[in-house]
């Protein structure tokens, strides 16, 4: 059976939006129970699912400014878990979830997982971060429910995960993009080749946005299939949306959530296929239901039915955030337009340090990226040549000359959360 629930995944369009209709009034019915939405929502229901677009936008700040309990729907002995972003620029943001909301967001990522072939025969290899950080407890939840064998190693010590494999024959793993470089390097040093070496033949990237040159280069080495997942805390984490097997953008699903697509300056809207900032709407969360929930990623629907048969619609991959958007020199720039350049070259790695500085009262935009160990050779007419490609392509792509700087493997800091992409040292005006 290519399905996990065959009758919400392939249900029409029709009867999907008759049944978001239902579930969007209830849970705006149970947001009211809040001290935040009791003041906006109080005495809303819409008839048609297109009117979601009267009630009001939720952002981060919302979240942060009504911390720590002004958004919770249920009464506190209700509530059997929160997770937390880290807080260390203000509050942070939280969100709380009932038994109930625990074993909803379990399916939904056992829905995720099954789409994109796991099965419970399955050895799935956990290398997340655990605690506060959503991305280990929630794809824990799945592979379990999905009746897999789990391994819950978490981030980092990569001997150990390396050891863990050939112990146990692991085939899935799951990691953000940036340290299965690390985990490759780590193979190598030990003298191993993962694609022999090893069992595996899947990997799920996903916390980090990335560009399809970096997930073709992780399949290269694994010698895998490699699946893009989204999700966001707000949204439960993990399982929002996923990669079926045609790996044809990422399936969202739609009886958990109502998804829209606006333009990030006039919030209206934007026709299917256009790129903008992913809204999102919960429909099966009780503790803390969340209402066109602002999430400044960046991507569009994209068009058509997947040959999978699923009906629910599909994102293409995030692009980014509009608030990772820097300015240099007049121009827009996006850190993914930098990866998706840095990755057609092969003899450089996937890390990578975006730096803007200000010198001789200018902006200068510096770009450190680590040579790949197999490439690294101490010639100086190579590495010129090497940084003047890179630089003219960069030039190309985002409009202004960077400084390119071609570093030693490893050079680059590195941590066991998200990759730090951008560090901006300008003098404030």
């Amino acid at each position: 059976m290519p399905y996990w629930e065959k009758d919400l995944e392939t249900l029409s369009r029709t009867d999907l939006e008759k049944l978001q209709v239902i579930r969007l009034n209830k849970t705006i019915e149970q947001a009211t129970q809040s001290p935040f939405y009791s003041k906006t929502l109080k005495g809303k229901q819409v008839r048609d699912i297109k009117e979601i677009q009267d009630l009001p936008f939720t952002t981060k700040q919302d979240l942060r400014d009504n911390f720590p309990y002004g958004f919770l729907s249920v009464n506190k002995k209700e509530v059997v878990r929160l997770h937390s972003s880290s807080g260390t620029t203000g509050n942070p943001t939280v969100v709380f979830h009932t038994q109930h909301d625990l074993n909803s967001w379990a399916n939904l990522m056992a829905r995720c997982l099954y789409a994109a072939g796991v099965r419970d025969t399955d050895v799935f290899q956990n290398m997340s971060g655990y605690g506060l950080f959503t991305g280990g407890l929630g794809f824990q939840y799945g592979i379990e429910r999905l009746g897999c064998l789990s391994i819950p190693a978490g981030a980092g010590n990569s001997l150990r995960q390396i050891k863990l494999m050939q112990d146990y024959g692991t085939t899935v793993g799951h990691a953000i993009p940036s340290y299965l470089k690390r985990l490759y390097d780590v193979f190598l040093e030990a003298g191993l080749d993962p694609k022999k070496d090893t069992d595996l033949h899947t990997l799920m990237i996903g916390a980090e946005p990335h560009t399809d040159e970096q997930r073709r280069r992780i399949e290269d080495m694994f010698g895998v299939k490699a699946y893009n997942s989204f999700g966001l805390s707000e949204m439960n984490g993990p399982g929002v949306a996923f990669e079926c097997v045609h790996q044809d953008g990422m399936h969202i699903w739609e009886d958990a959530y109502v998804v829209e697509i606006v333009n990030p300056e006039t919030l209206q809207p934007v026709p299917d296929g256009e790129y903008g900032e992913l809204v999102m709407t919960t429909l099966d969360r009780v503790a803390m239901p969340l209402i066109r929930y602002r999430t400044r990623d960046l991507t569009r629907f994209l068009p058509g039915q997947c040959k999978c048969g699923r009906t629910h619609r599909r994102l293409d991959r995030i692009t980014g955030r509009s608030d990772d958007m820097f300015i240099v020199k007049g121009c827009n720039i996006f850190p993914m337009q930098v990866e998706g350049i840095l990755m057609k070259f092969k003899e450089i790695s996937s890390d990578y340090l975006i730096t803007l500085d200000t010198k001789s009262d200018n902006d200068v935009m510096i770009v450190e990226v680590e040579l790949d160990s197999k490439e690294f050779v101490a010639d100086i007419n190579f590495l010129g040549n090497l940084t003047q490609k890179i630089t003219n392509e960069l030039r190309d792509e985002i409009l202004i000359k960077p400084v390119v700087k071609l570093v030693q493997p490893g050079s680059i800091p590195k941590g066991e959360g998200k990759a730090v992409r951008v560090v901006d040292k300008r003098v404030k005006s």
